[in-house]
């Protein structure tokens, strides 16, 4: 699931200045696993691989890999915990 405004961007550009002067860039997929739920306005930046069954907090700025069946939260983003049986009998992340 993708909720409104979510930004996939594959592209992205060298840090140091000097690399950037003829518009060097480059690209990276985005590899987004099966039953994965994005939030509201969250960035997934280039390379990055979404795990299966992962949830990724609205708002969030994606720059590192999510492994599978975890929650993660924040600018950066960061894994705040697993996804358990718990989660089965309960609404809130």
């Amino acid at each position: 699931m993708i909720a409104p405004s979510v930004t996939l961007t594959t592209t992205g550009h060298p840090v140091h200045p000097s690399r950037r002067v003829d518009f060097a860039r480059f690209s990276e997929p985005i590899v987004v696993e099966h039953k994965v739920w994005i939030g509201a306005n969250a960035v997934i930046m280039p390379g990055v691989r979404l795990g299966y069954g992962s949830v990724i907090g609205a708002g969030s700025v994606v720059t590192h890999d999510v492994p599978a069946m975890t929650v993660a939260v924040g600018v950066p983003a960061r894994v705040v915990r697993a996804i358990t049986d718990d989660d089965l009998a309960t609404r809130e992340g």
